[in-house]
């Protein structure tokens, strides 16, 4: 079976929690690996914009009326969308830490392990 098509099978098997938590894993390992590696200012870019894509399409996806998240939940998440944004053109600017991203992502997915399958969680 090529990787392609195991990766459009586990798609189809996933829980939308368990997207959401490989998503947020995948940019969080790669923003850590890039940190470690040394990478700063523009050279994160790549990796911060995806961060900051991530979470634009979650603020797009709780801006949504139909979204099913408390509406408390969903105005956390815009509001921390906005913040992502900022910080993240701080941290460019050399202005601000990656850190605090890093920090954030990691409390999201200590949220969302509560609704993924245990095999499915990184340690």
């Amino acid at each position: 079976m090529s990787l392609n098509a195991y990766q459009q099978a586990r798609t189809y098997s996933e829980t939308p929690r368990a997207m959401e938590y490989r998503l947020v894993g995948d940019t969080t390992r790669d923003l850590v690996r890039a940190v470690e590696a040394g990478l700063t200012g523009i050279a994160l870019m790549p990796v911060l914009h995806r961060n900051r894509e991530m979470w634009s399409v979650f603020s797009m996806l709780c801006d949504d009326d139909r979204n099913a998240l408390p509406v408390e939940l969903r105005a956390s998440i815009v509001s921390l969308a906005i913040w992502v944004d900022r910080h993240t053109s701080a941290v460019v600017r050399g202005k601000e830490s990656p850190a605090d991203l890093i920090a954030v992502n990691r409390t999201i997915m200590a949220g969302l392990e509560q609704h993924v399958e245990p095999s499915l969680v990184v340690s």
